[in-house]
């Protein structure tokens, strides 16, 4: 069989194939210009370019894919989405939850089994520096806080995270100036416990991850580990912080 020379020769089976692998193409592509913008300008202006650059990418993708599948868009959301039951949602923003950490694991797999622990976990806590002040601005635009949100405002959002939503968490109000967030059960860390290994040593990543999520939200909080694997912790949680204004 004659091997396609152009998109026109295709099957349509392996032209919806080619749908699906152009899309991946455009998530690299949008990662690629903000990991760039961020590389050449700072972190702090690639989120200010990002807040406009995606906004308006996403209405102009969303109104072309409408007319191209017959869907119309309701307050910037896909009717049939926006149509479905709470019950529907929630299953789906689970399911979405999830593939953001399968994904996760799969270059962190990926990268241990070409050049070892080392690189991958290098890779891994290299990551964390740029998505968690990433996702704190994503969560900080979905919310509308503003730059001085504060304790309450960090509460908010660490309840808007991707992680919020598959663990659970907890929050304690320390003192009117500090709170305590803890991991109580983490997916990761609780799939290791059943199969009798020990817990990931996630502690360098998790410093830069609450760190910079924390100060992103609001520059004036400071972030203090509690306790993070390899850290000895109690049963009830697997990492603890403090957040102080």
């Amino acid at each position: 069989m004659d091997q396609p020379k152009t998109i026109q020769d295709l099957s349509p089976q392996a032209m919806a194939s080619l749908v699906v692998d152009m899309f991946q193409r455009i998530i690299i592509h949008h990662g690629l210009w903000f990991a760039e913008v961020e590389r050449q300008l700072g972190m702090e202006k690639a989120l200010a370019v990002y807040s406009r650059a995606a906004t308006r990418s996403y209405g102009i993708q969303m109104e072309r894919l409408g007319k191209i599948l017959g869907f119309e868009m309701s307050q910037g959301v896909p009717k049939p989405l926006a149509a479905l039951s709470a019950e529907e949602l929630k299953a789906l923003l689970d399911g979405v939850c999830v593939n953001w950490l399968a994904n996760d694991g799969v270059w962190f797999q990926a990268v241990e089994e070409e050049l070892g622990m080392f690189d991958a976990k290098r890779c891994n806590d290299s990551c964390w520096v740029r998505f968690s002040p990433f996702e704190a601005q994503a969560i900080k635009n979905f919310l509308q806080l503003g730059d001085n949100s504060g304790l309450e405002g960090l509460k908010r959002a660490l309840n808007f995270r991707l992680y919020a939503n598959i663990n659970k968490q907890s929050i304690i109000d320390e003192s009117p100036n500090s709170i305590v967030f803890q991991m109580n059960d983490c997916r990761v860390q609780s799939a290791r416990k059943r199969k009798g290994m020990e817990d990931y040593p996630c502690k360098s990543g998790g410093v830069v991850e609450y760190r910079t999520f924390a100060s992103t939200i609001d520059s004036r909080i400071k972030t203090q580990c509690i306790a993070c694997p390899p850290d000895e912790h109690p049963k009830e949680w697997f990492c603890a912080w403090r957040f102080t204004i």
